[in-house]
């Protein structure tokens, strides 16, 4: 099968295209067909081994998994005598998350991993799309933010892989959403249920009157100082983005004062929750309540240049890498 290796930290060039031999499912594992997989901005930071202190759980010299990607849709194509809850023919979508091996044809998967029966209504690339995004900006909103109906949700890169779920599930917690993001992409974060756009190229939401609940820095790029004028007596600023910054400002504000920074390792949780919340997107998917947004699709050969494309930091939505049309053997 054709796999990506990585066995060093780096710019995209470390991604290597290579030939390995189909992996072979033990008596608990099916093997899955991989036919799409994601390029986030997480795994570009995961590529280059940083933050520093990521190392812990990546490897400290060099990657610990030789093969990336953290999610998946794909089609199970075999299992082994002890798997009961699927079977060859199913349509699966899983996420990995610090396991990677995504980026390749076939991977073996446990039927307690992180994996559930992809809806109907998504195509491989569509469902891939959803995953990374949609799982953390649930747990964000959800378990951190304490999201509740009437609250006043402003989301910072509204249109990025994350910011497009956290519009979507702000909307559907009942939220009131403002979407911050560049002009060009206005009228997409508009189509997602965002109540106010504010074009960050042309106003600065932090020098504005308004107050927000919770503002979600789905891309790091501003900062609990600067946010702190915008939030309400209460409020919370959360941010997937981990710094020493952000440490401590959690440890200060949990100590200290009414408005709070949260962060959250959304990976690093136990398998039975993430599995359980994958089972709840998948039902708001099948609702209609929860669509993918694309920004490029690429073929698994051209992995470099999506790595290149996302660190340009101006996707919209996710970009996809589809191995459909490929050999897979």
């Amino acid at each position: 099968m054709k796999a990506i290796v990585c066995t060093k930290y780096g710019a995209p060039e470390v991604l290597q295209l290579t030939d390995l031999q189909k992996p072979l499912p033990k008596h608990n594992e099916a093997l899955v067909r991989i036919h799409a997989t994601s390029v986030t901005a997480a795994h570009c930071m995961m590529r280059k081994g940083r933050p520093f202190f990521g190392r812990l759980f990546l490897g400290l010299t060099r990657p610990k998994v030789s093969i990336p990607g953290t999610d998946l849709s794909g089609e199970i194509e075999a299992t082994g005598p002890d798997v009961k809850q699927f079977k060859p023919g199913d349509q699966i979508m899983a996420a990995t998350d610090v396991g990677g091996g995504c980026y390749a044809e076939y991977i073996c998967l446990s039927e307690t991993d992180v994996l559930v029966k992809k809806p109907g209504n998504f195509s491989h690339d569509e469902a891939c799309a959803i995953i990374d995004g949609a799982m953390t900006a649930l747990v964000f909103l959800r378990d951190h933010g304490k999201t509740r109906p009437g609250q006043k949700i402003l989301i910072n890169g509204a249109s990025g892989g994350i910011g497009v779920a956290a519009v979507q599930l702000a909307k559907y917690f009942g939220a009131e959403v403002t979407g911050v993001c560049s002009t060009n992409n206005l009228e997409l974060v508009k189509s997602l249920g965002a109540d106010q756009v504010i074009d960050y190229t042309r106003d600065d939401f932090t020098r504005e009157k308004n107050v927000y609940d919770i503002i979600f820095d789905t891309v790091g790029k501003s900062s609990f100082k600067r946010c702190k004028s915008a939030l309400t007596a209460n409020g919370v600023y959360l941010s997937p983005v981990l710094d020493m910054s952000i440490l401590f400002q959690m440890l200060w504000t949990s100590i200290l004062g009414s408005k709070k920074v949260k962060f959250a390792a959304t990976g690093l949780r136990k398998a039975e929750e993430k599995i359980k919340d994958l089972k709840f997107l998948n039902k708001l998917m099948e609702a209609g309540k929860l669509k993918a947004v694309i920004d490029r699709i690429y073929s698994l050969e051209e992995i470099t240049g999506a790595h290149q494309y996302v660190e340009t930091g101006h996707k919209k939505g996710n970009v996809v890498i589809t191995l459909s049309s490929s050999n897979a053997e």
